[in-house]
């Protein structure tokens, strides 16, 4: 039984990545983000950080195609000016994390996940329309994170997330934002040779998980508070962050 394997993975990896991907997709149908900032840190102890950021990029993309049509009707126009600068700044990021040691880009990871889990505990900010310098700048961060940590979250929540805009709309804007980094960082990984075929049939094998959690999720949302999903969110990041951090 210790040699018995799915994918090429040990049945230990995979466990590891079906409950963090369970959890992670329920917390994306929940809120519209975290999925990728909840699930990279987590499997990142049972994977290498580029195969746990490839895995990440590969659902992301799956989950997103699946709402293509709900994500169009409502996203806006920022989210594609952002979608732009990540298909520029996500090979450059991947290419640090193909040169960085693993135990440091584990610590790195674990770094983004906690940063952005400590700006998940500040009050949202009413702030008004960010002007194209703002929205390009934030395309450039989530395009390097979407690289090295597989992670296009940070930079993106805080920009849509507390503004006087309807909720469908700033999940919408995310989830674009999101699914075109799944797909850039595919293409980037493979043009370096990252792009490992058993990691295609990891992620086909977790994507009915997925589709699972992102969909209890997504009726739960409904029924469940701002802050009730903030807090939740919240604290599953934080723990996956912790869990990182001791692992090194």
């Amino acid at each position: 039984m210790a040699d018995f394997a799915i994918a090429g993975f040990a049945l230990w990896q995979v466990g590891i990545a079906l409950a963090a991907t369970l959890a992670s997709a329920f917390v994306r149908g929940l809120a519209g983000f975290g999925m990728a900032i909840l699930l990279v840190p987590v499997i990142a102890l049972a994977l290498d950080p580029v195969q746990a950021v490839m895995t990440a990029n590969l659902l992301g993309l799956l989950v997103g195609l699946t709402e293509w049509r709900w994500i169009m009707g409502y996203a806006e126009r920022s989210a594609r000016t952002i979608s732009a600068m990540v298909a520029l700044t996500t090979l450059p990021g991947l290419v640090v994390l193909a040169l960085t040691p693993a135990p440091l880009a584990r610590l790195l990871i674990a770094i983004v996940a906690l940063s952005a889990f400590a700006a998940m505990l500040m009050p949202p900010r009413k702030a008004a329309v960010h002007g194209r310098p703002a929205t390009l700048a934030v395309g450039a961060a989530s395009g390097l994170l979407t690289g090295f940590a597989g992670m296009p979250g940070p930079p993106v929540v805080p920009y849509y997330v507390g503004r006087p805009i309807p909720r469908e709309v700033a999940k919408a804007s995310m989830i674009l934002i999101f699914t075109v980094a799944g797909g850039i960082g595919l293409m980037s990984g493979a043009v370096l040779g990252e792009l490992d075929l058993r990691l295609l049939a990891l992620a086909l094998s977790l994507f009915p998980v997925v589709v699972i959690g992102n969909w209890l999720g997504r009726k739960a949302s409904g029924h469940v508070g701002d802050k009730a999903w903030r807090i939740f969110a919240a604290a599953v990041l934080g723990a996956a962050a912790l869990a990182a951090i001791l692992k090194l």
